[in-house]
């Protein structure tokens, strides 16, 4: 039987299924190195399958011969995260495939051969630094997760558990996650009894979403403005010719005349905003002028749309 390639990896050529691939693996290492570095020895419960794995881990040392150090974190996660894409599976239809599943495997094989190689007793002499540890812990794992979704993959987990609760309750997803997991670092506060634990965990969480953010989108150095002036003309000039952007005319009309007006959208990176504001109040001191955080610009003098979507 013929290997279905769009089925095994939701389309694209063989050398994008490597690359895809590749991106799954590096990703999976980082974010497992993250955690067995700086997360796992000290007991910080980062949302997810992993923070329930590590609670588990932790509290069943010394509860099975088999193992005597507790249950092995990547082990635990890889059996939740199995049970967990089944279920979604059943509910939500198949749209968890195979990078999904090389994803959290791979990971669970990184986490537990590092653990093994590395240990967890304070391997990094952080014990007493948790803060440092949660930054760190928190910014390597970002990266990783990171460079998995460059691959268009999903992180499984808890993403799984938000995106069924969605089907029933019509929340947002984005907003579920953020329960999910902040509900999941609760839970290190029930098994060890420490109330800065959660407050770690979910420093771990913020920080790891902002790291993801910044990769995947840009440190957002791009501002879009919005510039309504009776004196539009000259502010294009400048535009164009001193700055060499571009922009685009929008039809607007005022609300107290109904005049009809013409506002300029451009986008422009951090130091140009400057130029242009002292330009414009040069020429029209009373314009308004809006400067909006761009997180991501795709198009024409920016990173382009095939660049972006190619990875």
């Amino acid at each position: 039987m013929a290997l279905d390639l769009n089925k095994l990896t939701g389309g694209g050529t063989w050398r994008d299924a490597a690359k895809a691939v590749v991106y799954i693996l590096v990703g999976t290492f980082v974010l497992s190195l993250g955690f067995v570095l700086f997360i796992n020895p000290y007991k910080i419960v980062p949302g997810g399958v992993y923070g329930i794995s590590i609670v588990i881990h932790h509290s069943t040392k010394g509860m099975f011969d088999l193992f005597p150090d507790g249950t092995p974190i990547g082990l635990v996660s890889a059996c939740l995260d199995t049970i967990l894409t089944i279920i979604g599976t059943k509910i939500l239809g198949p749209r968890f495939g195979f990078k999904t599943v090389l994803g959290f495997i791979s990971t669970a094989v990184f986490m537990d051969t590092l653990t093994a190689f590395i240990g967890e007793n304070d391997p990094l002499g952080l014990a007493d630094d948790l803060l440092l540890a949660s930054v760190f812990g928190a910014t390597i794992i970002g990266i990783g997760l990171a460079i998995v979704f460059k691959s268009k993959a999903t992180s499984g987990g808890s993403d799984i558990i938000a995106a069924v609760i969605a089907k029933y309750t019509h929340l947002p997803i984005g907003h579920l996650l953020i329960y999910v997991d902040s509900a999941i670092a609760l839970l290190g506060l029930i098994a060890f009894s420490d109330w800065k634990i959660p407050l770690y965990s979910w420093l771990v969480i913020f920080i790891t979403g902002k790291v993801v953010d910044m990769i995947l989108e840009g440190a957002g150095h791009e501002k879009m403005l919005l510039i309504i002036s009776d004196h539009h003309e000259e502010i294009r000039e400048r535009l164009l010719n001193d700055l060499g952007r571009g922009g685009t005319y929008l039809n607007g009309e005022g609300m107290y005349g109904g005049a009809p007006k013409k506002v300029i959208y451009t986008i422009v990176d951090r130091r140009e905003v400057l130029i242009l504001e002292e330009h414009i109040s040069k020429i029209d001191p009373n314009a308004f002028v809006a400067v909006i955080e761009a997180n991501e610009i795709l198009g024409e003098g920016f990173k382009s749309l095939t660049e972006k979507t190619k990875g």
